[in-house]
């Protein structure tokens, strides 16, 4: 897809999502879009390449706005940063490698929400769940066999 385009798309989800398009929200959109999971840090390191001057209190600022929009995704497995990440609208899980912290999506094994059904949901309407799953990712799996 041509950077014309995803700017066009990425405008049109910011006002989509009631939102003022800012340069800002698009280096910030533009940063997390096909980076997997990105803590405010790193994502603040790709804005400022763009944008130089921005602030991470900035980038802090507009990854709230675009996540209480929906346009993003914010995770906090255990031990770590809040993550943003672009993939938004399904109840993908994740995994986490317990030594060096990689994070990948990990596909809903039912393919709808919930994927998973509670014994006892204490009255609520379940409509997502959030499972984080836990082991070595293959790297470190070689460096501790190898």
């Amino acid at each position: 897809m041509g950077t014309a385009t995803h700017r066009d798309e990425a405008e049109a989800h910011l006002r989509a999502a009631g939102l003022k398009v800012t340069v800002q929200r698009l280096a910030v959109l533009d940063a997390v879009a096909g980076a997997g999971h990105l803590d405010a840090d790193a994502v603040h390191a790709r804005v400022v390449r763009e944008l130089p001057g921005t602030s991470l209190q900035s980038v802090y600022n507009v990854l709230g706005a675009l996540t209480e929009a929906g346009l993003l995704r914010r995770i906090e497995p255990a031990g770590s940063a809040g993550l943003y990440e672009r993939r938004i609208g399904d109840n993908h899980h994740h995994v986490v490698c317990t030594r060096c912290h990689a994070v990948a999506d990990v596909d809903c094994v039912v393919g709808e929400p919930p994927c998973l059904v509670p014994s006892d949901t204490g009255g609520f309407a379940i409509h997502t769940a959030e499972v984080t799953f836990w082991g070595l990712c293959a790297d470190c799996q070689r460096e501790v066999t190898g």
